[in-house]
C-alpha cells in the first residue's frame, strides 16, 4: 500500500507531494484478506480481469456454468460407469467383457486434453456436427448453447466411465464369488435378486468415496477444457488471473476459495454416505 506525504518549500509557498511506498509481509496481506473476508465477506477487488469490480462478484458469474457443466459430466458419468461395470462384471470373461476391457485400456490412456481435442476434429471439423467453441451465451440458440455442451462433457465423462467401470467391475467379481452370495441363493433367492439385493450393494461400500471423489477431479480437470474450448468459466478466469504480468490476485484468491469449498463438500458428503450404504456404520 501506499501512503501521501506532503512536504513544504522552506524557501516558496508550493508544497511537493511524494508517494511512499510499504512492502507489507505475504503473511499479513493474507490475514488482512481473510479478516475482510469472515467480518465483510469483501474478497477485493478485481485489478486486471474486471478492473475495480468486486473479485467475488466476477466469479459468482462463473459459477453456474462451470458447476452445469460439471453436474452434466457426473450425470453421464455415474449412470454409463454403474451399467458397464455390472455387465463387465456378469458377463465376466467373455466376449462382452472382453470389449469392455478394450474400452477401459483405451480411455484410460487417452489425457483428457488429446481426448477433447480428437472429438473437436472429428465432431467438429470433420464431420460437422457440433461447434468447435463453446456458444457465446445470450447470442446464440439454446440448441446451439446444448450442443456446445457435448463435447466437452464427453471428454470428461468416458475417462471416468472407464475408470468407474473397472473398479465396480473388480469389486462386484469379488462380491459375487463370497459364501453371503453364495448362502443367498441357497436360501431360494434367483440370481438375478442375490445380485441386486446384496451383492451390488456391498460391492458399493469402497467404490463410494471414489464416485463422489470423482465429482472433485472432474472440476479441477476443466481447467483445460475451459480455456481449449473456449468456455467462459471459473477455470477461464483463473488461468487469466495467472497470466504473466497480469496477475490478479484478488480473483485468484475467491476462484481457489470456490474449488477448495467444494472439495471439502465432496469430502463431507463421502463421509455421510457411507452410513446410508452400509448399514453398520450407520448402526455404530
Amino acid at each position: 500500500f501506499n501512503k501521501t506525504v506532503f512536504i513544504v518549500n522552506p524557501i516558496g509557498s508550493t508544497s511537493t507531494t511524494y508517494k511512499v511506498f510499504y512492502r507489507v509481509p505475504i503473511a499479513v496481506q493474507y490475514f488482512r484478506w481473510l479478516t475482510n473476508v469472515i467480518t465483510k465477506w469483501d474478497w477485493g477487488t478485481s485489478t486486471k480481469i474486471a478492473v475495480n469490480r468486486p473479485a467475488f462478484s466476477v466469479i459468482s458469474q462463473r459459477i453456474p456454468l462451470t458447476m452445469t457443466l460439471n453436474f452434466a459430466g457426473l450425470l453421464v458419468y455415474l449412470p454409463f460407469g454403474f451399467a458397464f461395470g455390472i455387465i463387465a462384471a456378469l458377463k465376466k470373461d467373455k466376449f462382452i467383457d472382453n470389449i469392455m476391457q478394450v474400452f477401459i485400456m483405451v480411455f484410460l490412456s487417452i489425457p483428457s486434453l488429446v481426448l477433447l481435442l480428437t472429438l473437436i476434429i472429428i465432431f467438429s471439423y470433420k464431420l460437422n456436427w457440433l461447434p468447435s467453441l463453446f456458444p457465446l451465451i445470450g447470442i446464440e440458440s439454446p440448441e446451439q448453447i446444448a450442443k456446445g455442451y457435448v463435447i466437452p462433457v464427453l471428454a470428461m465423462a468416458l475417462p471416468s466411465i472407464a475408470s468407474l467401470t473397472r473398479l465396480l467391475r473388480a469389486e462386484l467379481s469379488e462380491v459375487l464369488t463370497s459364501e453371503f452370495v453364495l448362502l443367498a441363493k441357497t436360501k431360494g433367492l434367483t440370481h438375478r435378486q442375490s445380485v441386486i439385493r446384496h451383492a451390488i450393494r456391498n460391492s458399493l461400500v469402497p467404490m463410494v468415496p471414489i464416485i463422489i471423489g470423482t465429482f472433485a477431479s472432474l472440476l479441477s480437470g476443466s481447467f483445460i477444457m475451459e480455456r481449449v474450448y473456449a468456455i467462459p468459466g471459473v477455470g477461464t478466469i483463473t488461468l487469466n488471473a495467472l497470466r504473466q504480468n497480469n496477475y490478479d490476485y484478488n480473483a485468484l484468491m475467491s476462484a481457489n476459495a470456490f474449488y477448495g469449498i467444494i472439495s471439502l463438500i465432496a469430502v463431507l458428503i463421502v463421509d455421510l454416505s457411507y452410513g446410508l450404504v452400509d448399514p453398520r456404520i450407520r448402526m455404530g
